[in-house]
């Protein structure tokens, strides 16, 4: 991992200032003589730039995107956990900022994003991919800067965060604020939250078919402590062991004011700034982020074609499903038909 401190303050949509701000990065592969390889991962929520690690079955040798062709760069974002600066970070000699930290937007991501690729020498990025909160980074990134994305993957995500996915993050905040322990200079504070919280997220993560298929009790005498009830407890407790809960309210806020179309008259209208070619890919049994949300996104962005994959772990269906990626976005690169896996008429915009 590499970390870089920019030499100016970054200034944030909402007003705040961050005066010094170190950004931790992996990067995989070399920069080509014609600086044109390189592919930039845009992480989720709770992941880190350590893409090969998360989404081994897309990135590394023999993958997808293969180091020895490509120059891979994955950066991780304001507040997050794994090194850039954010909630927990000492401030100066001074302690960190918890829950005064000020808030972020996605815009003020992929700003951080722009400094990092300038002081990297990219002057074009040949792809830009990202899904979930890793997509509206993507999509958002394609409208500031349109000339230099050349191709654009967008992975169950949307333009505008929806209602009901604000709903689920205001759910998991509320949890975290009723633990006690939460705020009061307390860097270890809110887990008892956070353990809550990540079980309220994970029913939005995966879908009916998959609890039934993988937490249905075989033991028709139990009456308590039943495989879902475990599983979520576990799920909970395992991101409490490597995550804060101050990160997680800042960036689930951070989620909830995604709209491309602040401050561009709307957000269709933004959409057609993009000049990159775009594959948008939905997930059928997304429930967080309906495909209607992708569908919406390859019908207002130019030259952008929507296929749609099927998972029965729901929106996590994009960590797990690499196959049916991986089949997607080559028939993409490769200017061929619609793969169709869905078994749905695939959608070829404009």
């Amino acid at each position: 991992m590499h970390s870089y401190t920019t030499k100016t303050p970054l200034h944030l949509e909402n007003g705040g200032v961050l005066e010094h701000l170190s950004i931790s990065y992996h990067t995989y592969g070399k920069l080509n003589t014609s600086k044109n390889n390189v592919v930039w991962i845009c992480h989720a929520l709770t992941a880190n730039s350590d893409a090969q690690e998360w989404w081994s079955g897309i990135v590394g040798t023999g993958k997808l995107y293969d180091p020895k062709d490509q120059f891979i760069v994955c950066a991780n974002t304001i507040g997050s956990h794994y090194g850039t600066t954010g909630p927990l970070t000492a401030q100066l000699n001074q302690r960190p900022l918890l829950d005064k930290f000020p808030g972020v937007t996605i815009r003020d991501m992929v700003n951080a994003h722009i400094l990092l690729r300038k002081h990297l020498g990219i002057h074009s990025i040949n792809t830009l991919i990202g899904a979930s909160i890793g997509g509206q980074q993507a999509v958002e990134w394609a409208i500031t800067e349109p000339e230099l994305i050349e191709q654009l993957i967008l992975i169950a995500t949307n333009a505008r965060h929806s209602a009901y996915g604000i709903a689920f993050n205001e759910s998991q905040r509320l949890a975290i604020y009723a633990d006690p322990t939460y705020g009061n200079d307390n860097p270890k504070g809110g887990l008892k939250g956070l353990i809550t919280a990540r079980s309220i997220a994970l029913l939005s993560y995966r879908s009916y078919s998959g609890y039934a298929a993988n937490q249905t009790e075989s033991d028709n005498e139990r009456t308590d402590d039943f495989l879902a009830s475990s599983y979520q407890r576990y799920q909970g407790e395992k991101l409490a062991k490597r995550f804060n809960a101050y990160s997680y309210v800042l960036l689930s806020k951070a989620m909830d004011a995604h709209n491309v179309g602040r401050g561009r008259t709307s957000v269709e209208h933004a959409l057609t700034q993009i000049r990159a070619k775009t594959l948008v890919i939905g997930i059928g049994s997304d429930v967080l982020f309906p495909v209607s949300e992708q569908q919406f996104l390859a019908e207002h962005i130019q030259h952008a074609r929507y296929e749609q994959i099927t998972s029965d772990f729901g929106h996590d269906g994009f960590l797990l499903e690499y196959e049916q990626l991986t089949w997607c976005i080559s028939a993409f690169y490769a200017n061929e038909l619609p793969v169709n896996l869905s078994g749905l008429p695939t959608i070829n915009y404009n």
